[in-house]
């Protein structure tokens, strides 16, 4: 029979002294919890197999061996207290629920025991949980050498849509078959454990390019899910078919070192952290100064609330708590894949923020779901080309300042400026709607071009040169963001036109081409060379 048994009713207790200060807990005794009171299991029937099941639970890629003789010590001189049955695991199940329930053990009840044996123990690699933290965040993956798969679109660690890498392509996975046994071949690949849920139908956004796989049949045992039987052949699938994973992650206790304050709802609210100082942990504020989304998407993701959708630097409308108003971390700048805010840059103790907190501390609003916005670089570069363009025929682009500095030297009637033009198409792949932060009433009129600007910037555009600095730049202001073109079966829903909504829906794309003002970056001053342009 299989057993009934939640994630809260089974634990890894950490008996030797170097595993009980670690969070999380990487080995000891495997407990269950039997009506009320935790009980070990007997290792007679105890498998490697098992242990591999219970690692992958807690978040670990798999299990390994441990010194037998120093638990062997400890168990004689403890009395147990063991629960009544054994497990018998096949090794790829996601949860010890779907294992099988063994034999009764002698004295079978309150009181069951374990004859010439001891409590089963478990030891796990620690994967993800131990990657090295700080400015390089969570970004290496597991095994060192170029990834095969990685995950996009998640809120949270440790989950997104499944893209493979073939051919030197990113690629999607369709769903046909897709199952908890191959979605947890995908999580330990990454360095994670099994999977929590094997999820379909694009829930976590869908893709571009290629659909590289389709009808995964993976055993579990596999190193990476490129090596699981599978059909190359994608015919009836679509993007709206991507498959995407959530992973069992370890739990780090990230959580608890954080909250949001004075919010109307859970999602929002003024950021406040537990630190250190003179020796006693208490609660502080987050110093506002250069605080942005990608330091709030890292909050809102330690929280387990998902996406950024805002993030404030005055937060006098919600009343903290008054006893937290004085700033505790400042300075804080995350590349955006940190697990936690502390494993961002910032100042240490020696805290620095000249308005201070309060009224001015950090604050956030989360979102379970967010638009995402992705380019189509391939378009980039098939429509990219050089113009020189009459100075008199940029007199609104002067004004709206998408030239560079020097062109306001330019002659008038003779002189020019050479274009990098290019079209650009910005597909929405998230889970809800791109729409400006502005309302209609906010959307400043330019007399010059006769439209209105929903947001000042959309687009950055940069070139560098080969070493990174910035050499030339241009700007996409958003006069009108709307859904040029859709997937098979979304509706169009917004359209500039008689001053109408804008925005891009999921599954639809906006095209600015290349023959508009301003898609460009002005490159009249930049010498011949190799640079690198970035959108």
């Amino acid at each position: 029979q299989n057993m009934n048994i939640q994630v809260e009713d089974i634990r890894i207790r950490a008996i030797l002294a170097t595993y009980r200060k670690r969070v999380p807990v990487t080995e000891g005794y495997v407990e269950v919890k039997d009506e009320g009171t935790w009980k070990q299991i007997c290792d007679k029937h105890w498998t490697m197999k098992n242990s591999r099941v219970v690692c992958g639970m807690f978040g670990f890629p798999s299990e390994r061996k441990y010194n037998t003789n120093v638990y062997k010590m400890f168990a004689s001189r403890r009395k147990q207290h063991y629960w009544a049955y054994s497990m018998d695991c096949s090794g790829n199940e996601a949860h010890i629920s779907s294992c099988k329930l063994g034999s009764h053990l002698a004295g079978a009840g309150k009181n069951s025991s374990c004859e010439n044996g001891m409590p089963a123990v478990v030891s796990c690699v620690p994967g993800r949980a131990f990657a090295p933290s700080g400015h390089s965040g969570f970004r290496k993956a597991f095994r060192q050498e170029q990834p095969l798969v990685r995950l996009k679109g998640g809120a949270n660690t440790g989950e997104g849509r499944v893209e493979v890498l073939k051919n030197g392509e990113w690629g999607t996975v369709c769903d046909d078959n897709w199952n908890l046994v191959s979605a947890s071949v995908v999580c330990r690949e990454l360095g994670f454990g099994s999977a929590k849920e094997a999820i379909t139908g694009a829930r976590l956004g869908q893709g571009m390019g290629p659909i590289h796989l389709n009808e995964i049949d993976c055993t579990g045992f596999e190193k990476s899910v490129t090596d699981c039987k599978f059909n190359t052949e994608s015919q009836g699938c679509n993007h709206e078919e991507d498959a995407a994973v959530r992973c069992n992650v370890p739990a780090m206790g990230f959580q608890n070192q954080l909250r949001l304050s004075g919010g109307r709802n859970p999602y929002e609210g003024r950021v406040e952290v537990l630190a250190e100082r003179n020796g006693t942990l208490r609660w502080g504020t987050v110093c506002s100064h250069n605080w942005g989304t990608v330091e709030a998407m890292v909050v809102c993701r330690q929280l387990g609330l998902g996406f950024a959708s805002h993030a404030f630097q005055e937060t006098w409308y919600w009343h903290g708590d008054v006893s937290a108003d004085d700033v505790v971390m400042s300075g804080v700048k995350c590349s955006g894949t940190e697990m936690s805010l502390s494993h961002c840059r910032h100042d240490g103790p020696h805290v620095s923020c000249p308005r201070g907190g309060g009224r001015f501390g950090a604050g956030v609003s989360c979102s379970e779901t967010a638009p995402d916005l992705v380019l189509n670089a391939e378009l980039v570069e098939q429509t990219s080309y050089l113009e020189d363009r009459p100075m008199f025929l940029l007199q609104c682009a002067l004004e709206e300042n998408c030239l560079a500095s020097s062109a306001h030297n330019t002659s008038l009637t003779s002189g020019y400026r050479r274009l990098l033009r290019f079209s650009s198409q910005i597909h929405n792949n998230g889970q809800s709607d791109f729409r400006p932060k502005n309302g209609r009433h906010a959307w400043v009129w330019h007399d010059c071009h006769r439209h209105y600007h929903s947001m000042e910037v959309f687009t950055h555009y940069d070139l560098l040169n080969l070493n990174g600095t910035k050499v030339a730049e241009g700007h996409k202001a958003s006069f009108c963001l709307e859904d040029t073109e859709c997937e098979a079966d979304v509706q169009k829903q917004y359209e500039c036109a008689n001053f109408g909504e804008q925005g891009i829906t999921v599954g639809c794309w906006d095209v600015y081409r290349h023959d508009i003002d301003c898609q460009w970056i002005d490159i009249t001053d930049v010498p011949p060379g190799d640079y690198l342009f970035q959108v």
